[in-house]
């Protein structure tokens, strides 16, 4: 048995999570350990970018409750990226770096066996090649509307995420 890291596109889960489930609640402690098996489970790293609190005082306070609770969770680790505005929206910014840098910087320093990518975003397929030089395996875990085929194919392992593979991972 080897060691397993997940990295979860925090806001890729989140789309994903409300279109095909109708509830975003998740305790990612116990969907990475499900995601690990059979590997030991190291550490899930959530990422996602703050919302803005003048922008929106409640939503900005609930998430950071969220946040809060997470890093209080033995286990996981949050990181994040930033909001900017753009054409009167905002985007996210810095977060899918942070993931391929922890991705690659963890393969490098043989922290894991296993990594396992929670996010449908074909950008990562370059990380996760890079990952597999490195001797590593790659699991990729999705919902199937959200997922990239180029990860899928790429990736040694592709878990599909429905209501019902995440139905015992809620809190």
């Amino acid at each position: 048995m080897g060691k397993a890291m997940v990295f979860i596109d925090g806001n890729n889960l989140y789309y994903s999570l409300k279109s095909n489930t109708g509830d975003t609640k998740l305790d990612f402690l116990k969907l990475g350990q499900k995601l690990a098996q059979p590997d030991d489970l190291h550490t899930v790293y959530y990422y996602n970018a703050p919302m803005i609190e003048q922008v929106n005082p409640e939503k900005y306070r609930k998430q950071q409750r969220f946040f809060a609770g997470l890093h209080n969770t033995n286990g996981v680790i949050v990181r994040l990226g930033r909001l900017v505005p753009k054409g009167g929206t905002f985007i996210e910014k810095g977060v899918d770096v942070l993931i391929a840098t922890d991705m690659l910087t963890h393969a490098f320093q043989n922290d894991y066996d296993t990594a396992i990518l929670v996010s449908g975003d074909g950008d990562f397929a370059e990380v996760v090649l890079a990952v597999t030089r490195q001797g590593k395996k790659v699991k990729n875990a999705a919902f199937g509307s959200a997922r990239s085929g180029a990860l899928q194919k790429i990736s040694h392992t592709f878990i599909r995420l429905d209501a019902d593979y995440v139905k015992d991972c809620r809190p």
